[in-house]
Order: structure tokens, then C-alpha cells, then sequence
């Protein structure tokens, strides 16, 4: 496939739009909303290895001079046709204001949540566009009515804060209780599983569980669909947080078998930051109560979500982001970032010093691994050798915290970083730990 400015603009329907029109971006980020990504022949691996490819691919995003960002956990960049479109979108809602939002936004909006839901492999009433995963996690988790006086709710020492936060609140208004559970260290399939069948095992009266599919502190991916299939032969329905999974790994809902999941687009799909996605399997609704006493039609999901006024621009670039996405393609995007990650742990497993949190499996990785300095386990160790993995070598990572084995530092490549950004972070951290 050979992604020209003329056939991906048409996709997003833009074709009309002069090189000049796309305001904020210079000669250089015009030029490469022309790359040719026409992807090589051969198996994912393979191409997954192809520098000449990848550096066609990384010349569609624009990174500063001054450090090495391998922290693409945060927020995903977009990619400069995808820029190039939002820049237009934005520009369009700024000249035509309510006039266009009130007659044509809703249409636009409609056609994003169909888009979303085919990429996605779910039905359009079965999603609903939020502002990021935290907030459909929090609706899904806060508004679920099948907790009562008795019951339990469970999450896991490595499920993101926020959605800890939410699961407290759910049990403190429906006087239940939580159930916690440590995730092994170092982490396999099998005691992962084990670990989850043994905490569902001792807690019967267990109605709701969070699970974090890859998860934002070590990136360790769970056997989602399995421990669904646990947790609902127990009658316990099942929360999913991918917020990290969608675009780093290639799949569709339907590989996570769960009927309630929230998951980012801005992030690894690489659209404008501030937008998300809800899911409700269909038939399930009833389950998750209208947001804040809500009048609309019990049968319809946006009477779960109210967001008040949103960024339209944001939500418009969605499907150029989507268009890019599938460009490059979600199985070689998913290889790239894995063996970007490869690349470093291979290089230091086993050094010395050198604590790799997360397993290389195949199925229990993708591009975000997380490592200690052997015995630095704390706030203070973990933030000053993220800082001087800044200082000394240029290469931008970050702290974590939360898990019960002491806290780590992230390093999360995305694609623009090459395999020599890779080798210099294993240079460094061989370096750190033989200090």
C-alpha cells in the first residue's frame, strides 16, 4: 500500500486541502505527510526489522534534537498527516463556531463513533467517545449497580491508581468490601493465573474485577480472556482497562472476552490527546446505570457518559489517526515496538544489578518493560536513576510507583526511536548497575 498525501488525505477528507491550508507545519512536516509507506514484503518479524522502512516511518513525526524520548507511555505524537488533520479540524470548528457544531457535528461525530467501533471490532451502540480510558473506567466501575451490602470488588497491587480510587468508591456508597491481590514478581502465564484463581477462590462473594491488560507500570500483559472466563464461572463480571493496549498490540475486543472495557486513542493510535473509548457488550447496559440520573432511553449507551462540551477537533482526527494507524499496520506496528524492546532487554537480562520486571514471553509483552537497579526499590532510587538517564545519557524515561515489590523506571520506545536508542539504554543501564 502506498500511503501518497493524495490517497490518505482522501481518506480523511481532505483531499481538497492545499499543502499550505494545514497551519502550524512547516516545509519539512508537509513533506513528509507524502511519505511513501509502502510496506515490505515478508513476515511481521521480518519487516519489523527493515530499517529503511522504519525510518520512512519515522520521518512522518517531528522529535526534538535535544534528548531521546522513551517515554511514549504518556501520550502518543501524532503523526504529521494526522497532525496536518487535526490542524484542519481545528481551524474549521474555530472559523465556523456553533454554526457548524449545531448543524453538522453531530453527523461528523456519528460517522467518528462507526469508524471506532468497526476498528475496534464492536457495534456503534456498543461505544461511546470519552475523554481518555480513566474516564470510561471510572463510569463503567462507579456506576455499576450489581454491588450490594456483602459483596466484594478485587483489583490488583498493578492496576492504575485511578481505578483503584473508583473501585473504593464504588464499595464505600454500596457497603461492600475490596479484595486485593499481589501479581507474582517475576511474572509467568502460569502464576499469574494461579495467582488470580487462588484470590477468586478465596473470595467468592467477589461481584466485580479489574483487570489491566497491559499493564502502564511494567508492562506486563495478562491472560485477560482467561481470567474472564474464571471470574464469570464464579458469577463475577469483569472491568478490562486497556488503555495502553490498543495500537501497541493488535487486537480487537473480542480477544478480551469482557463485556465492560475503556481504552485510549490517544495513546498508541495517535490521535490529538483528550479522547477515548467505552465499551458496553450489547445486551449489558442495564447493568451500568445512567450517569447522574440521566432521562435519555435506558437502551441508549450515551446515557452512561456525559462529557458536557468536548474538543471537537479532537474527536474529528480520529479517524486520521485510525487511517495512519492501519497504514503502517497494526501487526508490523506491534512487531516494531516489541522488538525496539527486545533489543535492550536482551542486552541487559542477566547483567549484574539489573532487575527486568517483565517476562519476555510472547504473549505476556509488548513495547513497555520496566527494571530496577537491584535493591533500589525506592520513590527517591527510582527517580534519580531516571534522572540520570536524562543528564548522563539523554535518554527520557520515568518513575513508577505502586508495585508491591518496591517502585521501577518505565521505558516505553514508540516509532520514531531507532535500534541505537535501544543500545544506548542498555549501555547506560549496564553502566549504572556496575557503579
Amino acid at each position: 500500500m502506498k500511503l501518497t498525501r493524495r490517497s490518505f488525505l482522501g481518506t480523511t477528507g481532505l483531499a481538497g486541502v492545499a499543502l499550505a491550508g494545514a497551519r502550524g507545519l512547516g516545509a519539512t512536516e508537509l513533506a513528509v505527510a507524502q511519505a511513501d509507506l509502502r510496506r515490505p514484503t515478508g513476515a511481521v518479524d521480518i519487516v519489523a526489522r527493515d530499517e529503511s522502512y522504519w525510518e520512512r516511518v519515522a520521518a512522518t513525526y517531528r522529535v526534538p534534537s535535544g534528548h531521546t524520548n522513551l517515554e511514549a507511555g504518556y501520550f502518543g505524537m501524532m503523526a504529521a498527516p494526522v497532525l496536518a488533520a487535526y490542524h484542519r479540524h481545528i481551524d474549521r470548528v474555530n472559523m465556523e463556531s456553533s454554526y457548524y457544531v449545531r448543524r453538522q457535528y453531530a453527523a461528523d461525530a456519528e460517522a467518528v463513533r462507526t469508524r471506532t467501533a468497526k476498528f475496534l471490532g464492536a457495534t456503534p451502540g456498543e461505544v461511546v467517545i470519552t475523554r481518555g480510558a480513566t474516564e470510561a473506567l471510572q463510569r463503567l466501575i462507579v456506576q455499576y449497580n450489581k454491588i450490594g451490602p456483602g459483596d466484594e470488588v478485587m483489583y490488583a497491587d498493578l492496576d492504575y491508581s485511578a481505578m483503584q480510587f473508583a473501585m473504593n468508591s464504588l464499595v464505600a456508597r454500596r457497603g461492600a468490601t475490596v479484595a486485593m491481590l499481589d501479581i507474582p514478581e517475576p511474572a509467568t502465564r502460569d502464576n499469574v493465573l494461579a495467582a488470580y484463581a487462588a484470590a477468586l477462590k478465596a473470595h467468592p462473594r467477589v461481584k466485580l474485577l479489574l483487570l489491566t491488560h497491559l499493564n502502564n507500570k511494567t508492562g506486563l500483559v495478562i491472560p485477560v480472556k482467561e481470567i474472564v472466563a474464571l471470574a464469570r464461572a464464579q458469577g463475577a463480571d469483569v472491568v478490562v482497562d486497556a488503555a495502553h493496549s490498543f495500537g501497541q498490540m493488535d487486537l480487537t475486543l473480542d480477544d478480551l472476552g469482557a463485556d465492560f472495557v475503556g481504552c485510549n486513542l490517544h495513546k498508541w493510535i495517535g490521535a490529538p490527546v483528550g479522547v477515548g473509548v467505552m465499551y458496553i457488550k450489547a445486551g449489558r447496559l442495564a447493568d451500568v446505570d445512567r450517569m447522574l440520573g440521566d432521562e435519555g432511553s435506558p437502551a441508549d449507551i450515551d446515557s452512561r457518559l456525559h462529557t458536557g462540551t468536548t474538543n471537537f477537533a479532537t474527536t474529528l482526527t480520529v479517524p486520521a489517526a485510525i487511517d495512519f494507524h492501519e497504514a503502517v499496520g497494526g501487526s508490523y506496528k506491534a512487531a516494531r515496538i516489541r522488538y525496539l524492546r527486545d533489543r535492550w532487554v536482551s542486552a541487559v537480562r542477566g547483567t549484574r544489578g539489573v532487575d527486568i520486571l517483565t517476562p519476555d514471553e510472547r504473549d505476556m509483552v509488548a513495547g513497555i518493560t520496566s527494571f530496577r537497579i537491584r535493591g533500589r526499590v525506592g520513590r527517591d532510587d527510582n527517580q534519580a536513576v531516571a534522572a540520570e538517564l536524562l543528564d548522563r545519557y539523554g535518554l527520557f524515561t520515568v518513575w513508577r510507583t505502586g508495585l508491591s515489590g518496591g517502585d521501577c523506571v518505565r521505558v516505553t520506545p514508540a516509532l520514531y526511536n531507532t535500534p541505537a536508542h535501544a543500545d544506548r539504554l542498555a549501555e547506560a543501564l549496564t553502566a549504572i548497575a556496575g557503579r
